[in-house]
C-alpha cells in the first residue's frame, strides 16, 4: 500500500496515524509527501528496506543546485560554476518504506512526522537511508512547477518511466 501525506502544514503525522488501522496487516507500506518528482526505482527501495530489517527507510537525495557557485582565493574569484549540484549533503527525498510499528511513535493529531517520529527512529538506529542518485526535484514553489512543466512539455521528463 502507498500513502501520500502533505508535508507542509500541521499534523501530517496525525493524518498518517488515523489511517493506521488500514496498515496493520501489512509488513511494510510506502509513504510519500507527494511534492517531489523522481525516477526512484520503488522496487529497489522496497527490496533495500526488506533486506536491512529496520522499521523505516527514507530515500536520501542530493538536492539540485539553485545558484551559481564562486570558488575564491581571498577576494579574487578563481572559478565560477553555474548551478552545481548541492553541497554534497543528502536530504530527505520524501519517499519512505515503513513498518506499521512506526505508527506507535506518533502521539496524535498534532504530531509532525519529521519531528519526534523520524528523529526518534534515527536516534534508535531504526531509520535507514536508501541513496538515490537519479533524478529528484522538489515541487515546492511556482518556479519549481514551471521548471518541471517545461521539462515535460519539452519531452525531457526523466521521471516519466512509462
Amino acid at each position: 500500500m502507498t500513502l501520500t501525506i502533505q508535508r507542509r502544514g500541521n499534523a501530517n503525522g496525525g493524518r498518517l496515524k488515523r489511517v493506521g488501522h488500514l496498515l496493520q496487516e501489512e509488513n511494510a507500506f510506502c509513504l510519500t509527501y507527494g511534492d517531489g518528482v523522481s525516477d526512484i526505482d520503488i522496487s529497489a527501495l522496497i527490496a533495500f528496506h526488506r533486506a536491512h530489517g529496520q522499521l523505516a527507510t527514507v530515500t536520501a537525495v542530493t538536492p539540485p543546485g539553485r545558484f551559481g557557485a564562486l570558488e575564491r582565493s581571498g577576494q579574487r574569484v578563481a572559478a565560477f560554476t553555474e548551478k552545481p549540484d548541492g553541497d554534497g549533503g543528502t536530504i530527505n527525498g520524501g519517499f519512505f518504506v515503513l513498518h506499521p510499528a512506526v505508527l506507535d511513535r506518533i502521539e496524535g493529531d498534532a504530531t509532525l512526522w519529521e519531528q519526534a517520529p523520524l528523529k526518534g527512529l534515527a536516534r534508535d538506529g531504526a531509520l535507514m537511508a536508501y541513496d538515490h542518485h537519479g533524478f529528484w526535484q522538489p515541487m515546492d514553489t511556482l518556479r519549481d512547477r514551471d521548471q518541471l512543466q517545461a521539462m515535460w512539455d519539452g519531452g525531457c521528463a526523466p521521471w516519466k518511466l512509462w
